[in-house]
């Protein structure tokens, strides 16, 4: 997976540090974001780092609740999920891509829920992130 863009930033990127970063992949971000606060309701987004090695992500919320990160990379971003034991059986039996599936399955359980990172480069991808955000709040 692609490293956080923003590694070593103490302050959050500006739209334009966000633009050089993503290059063909902003409107690709763009575009989830604004198809997150139309099919998932969120109404909550703000720039998140929880250290100046880890760089920076954009954190969507709807009602407070964590919903997915989005982190810049050089071309790309990864989504970030934290799903709990419902989501991810859910997850299992919707009708994801395989590829999503297999990723589900090969991620780590923490204390807060499964971390499921995608790196999203197609419009596919991001179909794949919206359909995990909706699984996520509906579990």
């Amino acid at each position: 997976m692609s490293s956080n863009a923003f590694i070593g930033r103490k302050e959050p990127p500006s739209d334009d540090d966000l633009t050089r970063a993503l290059c063909s992949a902003r409107e690709l971000w763009n575009g989830l974001v604004s198809r997150m606060a139309e099919a998932c309701g969120i109404d909550e987004r703000d720039w998140n780092s929880y250290s100046v090695k880890a760089g920076w992500a954009l954190r969507l919320r709807r009602n407070g609740r964590n919903i997915v990160y989005l982190s810049p990379c050089e071309g790309s971003f990864l989504a970030s999920f934290a799903l709990g034991d419902r989501a991810v059986e859910a997850a299992r039996q919707s009708d994801l891509p395989a590829e999503a599936i297999t990723l589900i399955n090969a991620s780590r359980r923490y204390a807060e829920g499964t971390a499921v990172r995608i790196e999203v480069r197609t419009a596919e991808e991001v179909d794949t992130v919206l359909k995990l955000a909706a699984i996520k709040l509906a579990h």
